[in-house]
């Protein structure tokens, strides 16, 4: 049974799915190494079909969203010399059957509409709010089919990161395990972790309470990015955490076009 393979291309992270059937089997972040090379993306690969007893004839094609031109590159060379399949990019490759109402259509990351085609095909409600937490953190707003736009934000990580290679008294911080409630700082671990994790939760809670006010209801929120389980405990007004929700996009976008490249249906 022919297999296809997912890549959410991120500045930070990649994520790798491998679905069969219309189903994500498992799914694999990996760092996203710039400076690598089309081999190492391919062995990469390899590996991971290995670890499902599969090898490069079981894959009808690579579908990705990537944010990251120096990666896609790599990742079209790496298809086309391990697996011969079809190397397919959304949404250049497969189109969104989602109106994309961006001032500048093109400027819109193929991140942020995926998430938004994936929420769409996901939930009904009338308007939905799709909030990635990653390198930078996303709002996105979807009425009806239309991707209506949104804003974009620090993220979680990358604010931790730069507190603490650019001030000299602050210390790096584990951000695994958020705390129930907020309270006074009583070191600057505590200060840095408490403030960086609740600030971010009133900054989501806050900004999805200004959007909703401009969608037509019933509006459902929904999370999704790596960060977001740490934030999440801490935040209120989340309807929805989907922590593959653009690997479920890609998917959804390849089946529904059966793109006739493919060697085989993908299913």
């Amino acid at each position: 049974m022919s297999h296809t393979v997912l890549f959410d291309v991120g500045n930070t992270n990649t994520k790798v799915g491998l679905a069969r059937r219309g189903i994500i089997l498992d799914a694999y972040t990996l760092p996203t190494m710039v400076e690598s090379t089309a081999d190492a993306w391919g062995l990469r690969l390899l590996q991971i079909l290995a670890l499902h007893g599969l090898g490069p004839q079981d894959v009808s094609a690579w579908v990705a969203a990537s944010v990251v031109p120096p990666v896609s590159l790599l990742l079209r060379r790496a298809c086309e010399r391990f697996c011969k399949c079809p190397m397919l990019f959304v949404p250049e490759d497969v189109p969104l059957s989602l109106e994309n109402r961006y001032g500048r259509p093109s400027e819109v990351g193929a991140d942020r509409l995926v998430g938004a085609f994936a929420a769409r095909n996901m939930f009904s409600g009338r308007s939905l709010i799709v909030v990635d937490f990653g390198t930078a953190t996303t709002f996105d707003c979807v009425r009806d089919n239309a991707y209506l736009g949104g804003l974009i934000c620090p993220g979680l990580y990358s604010s931790a990161a730069a507190l603490s290679t650019r001030t000299a008294k602050l210390p790096s911080i584990s951000l695994d395990d958020a705390p129930g409630t907020p309270r006074i700082g009583r070191s600057t671990s505590e200060s840095l972790r408490h403030g960086l994790l609740f600030g971010f939760a009133a900054m989501v809670e806050g900004l999805c309470s200004r959007l909703k006010a401009q969608l037509p209801p019933p509006v459902e929120v929904i999370a999704t990015g790596g960060p977001a389980k740490t934030i999440l405990p801490a935040c209120t007004g989340i309807d929805h955490y989907c922590p593959d929700l653009l690997l479920q996009g890609l998917l959804r976008a390849f089946l529904e076009h059966a793109h006739p490249l493919a060697k085989g249906d993908g299913s």
